[in-house]
């Protein structure tokens, strides 16, 4: 068991399925009180249940991260089950890959309100609280597609851009007490290619997801930042399948 993990109280968004149920399951495997967020509150509750039973301690609340009252509310419930917030993992997301001349600006604005302003909401729902406790960690999950931009991904890569840079810019401002750190998983086996509705970028990401490496992968990852000493702030990690040239 990792001891820098045992008993730190996480909070997880995007906590139904992919990276985000991987790393639930990991980090309460390790001792962490895990606190799950996501719309689809059946599957947290089937989770959080699965967890429980296996002497974890684990709770679950409904949330969209697109609201800024829900994450506060999210955060609010976290402090009244266990009393702190030690990491907050901001990983909802979605990923509508199209090209920009096909004018899906709904779509546009969906990135951008769940992969950036999401972000933004788990920062200012997380950051007074971390404050007060003099102690705290955020995980702001990015993507390769924060490093390099591909046809169909213009918007979706602009999202995880934005988040590098204001997970850079929380860093340089918080000072020694509050780490942050951004995952940045390259292709991984996730929901996230359901939510693509344009048929041609479809077939391209189903290609292109062959040689996806498992969520808890991008879960370990998660799990060793966390155990690091708190003098220690591990960045960036931008993990890849072997087999994967980008």
């Amino acid at each position: 068991m990792t001891t820098n993990i045992q008993g730190k109280v996480v909070a997880i968004t995007g906590a139904s399925s992919g990276i985000g149920e991987a790393t639930a399951r990991l980090l309460a495997q390790q001792g962490a009180k895990v606190v799950l967020g996501a719309r689809r509150t059946d599957r947290l509750e089937a989770l959080a249940g699965e967890l429980k039973a296996k002497g974890a301690q684990a709770c679950f609340r409904a949330l969209d991260v697109t609201k800024r009252e829900d994450m506060e509310a999210f955060v609010d419930f976290t402090l009244k089950q266990y009393g702190r917030l030690d990491v907050l993992i901001n990983n909802a997301g979605v990923m509508p890959l199209s090209r920009l001349d096909q004018l899906k600006v709904d779509e546009w604005n969906r990135m951008i309100d769940v992969n950036i302003r999401g972000v933004l909401h788990g920062i200012a729902a997380g950051l007074p609280v971390m404050k007060r406790q003099n102690s705290g960690q955020f995980i702001n999950l990015s993507s390769i597609g924060g490093h390099a931009v591909s046809p169909t991904a213009a918007v979706y890569c602009a999202t995880k851009f934005a988040v590098l840079a204001l997970s850079e810019g929380l860093r340089q401002e918080v000072g020694a007490d509050i780490r942050v750190t951004v995952i940045s998983p390259g292709v991984t086996v996730s929901e996230l290619a359901e939510s693509i509705s344009d048929s041609e970028a479809r077939e391209v990401m189903r290609d292109f997801r062959k040689g996806a490496i498992p969520a808890e992968a991008i879960a370990r990852s998660i799990a060793y930042a966390i155990s690091q000493p708190a003098d220690v702030d591990v960045s960036e990690i931008i993990i890849r399948p072997t087999s994967s040239p980008y």
